[in-house]
């Protein structure tokens, strides 16, 4: 004798396969956010921006906001590797075996020039060097997520190049350090302060190429690169 058959309300319901997140959307707003961080955080300061206008400049909900971010400090952090990654993305790191050194220094050299010249990052350096901001774990979570991404890859750029001959570098982690901070020099500090000399201004090739120079004078293995003058 056959079962009886169960009223459809109470038959097992077969599982289904549960729709993706929509991932493009997610990703959307995810760019929406930090794009509205980006533009308040350099228009407001750190302190002078909230959660929730974030939300509201992004268009999304303050709840997107938290679930893809956590809190501000994340956010601020992501604001900041995303800038650096794209002003200075991994490939400009990648080295081919044809590319010559003083091509690939000074590739990176303008690219970060570019970067740390932007309206959003001095706004971000002056940003970091406020007394409520330098007295935060800000400074160190801006560092990890920006500078130190950039010199890591620049380092491992350096060991590279030592380990094929042409740089002669007893401690590549400081050689990589001195060459960024020979990029920022003087215009950099000038446009922090909001310094204009009225002197003609060097151009970002010129101090980029003076840059290199210097740095290929000190543990260039070429001959060539001791020798020349600027």
């Amino acid at each position: 004798m056959s079962r009886p058959t169960p009223p459809a309300s109470n038959r097992p319901v077969p599982p289904t396969r549960v729709a993706g997140p929509g991932r493009p959307k997610d990703l959307g707003k995810r760019a929406a956010v930090l794009e509205a961080a980006k533009r308040m955080f350099t228009a407001h300061g750190f302190d002078g921006v909230s959660m929730d206008q974030i939300a509201a400049e992004a268009g999304v909900s303050k709840l997107t906001v938290y679930s893809h971010f956590g809190d501000k400090d994340s956010l601020f952090a992501e604001a900041v590797r995303a800038h650096c990654e794209q002003g200075m993305p991994t490939r400009l790191f990648e080295d081919g075996q044809d590319a010559p050194l003083r091509e690939r220094l000074t590739r990176i050299g303008l690219a970060f020039h570019a970067m740390i010249m932007t309206p959003e990052a001095i706004a971000g350096h002056r940003i970091l060097c406020s007394p409520q901001v330098a007295a935060s774990n800000m400074p160190a979570v801006f560092w990890e997520a920006g500078p130190q991404r950039v010199q890591s890859s620049f380092t491992a750029l350096l060991e590279r190049r030592i380990a094929r001959g042409e740089l002669d570098i007893p401690d590549p982690p400081r050689a990589a350090a001195q060459f960024f901070t020979l990029l920022k020099g003087e215009p950099h500090a000038q446009a922090v302060f909001g310094y204009c000399c009225g002197q003609p201004q060097e151009s970002a090739e010129e101090h980029v190429a003076g840059v290199v120079e210097l740095f290929l004078r000190a543990y260039g293995t070429d001959p060539a690169h001791r020798a020349r003058r600027p």
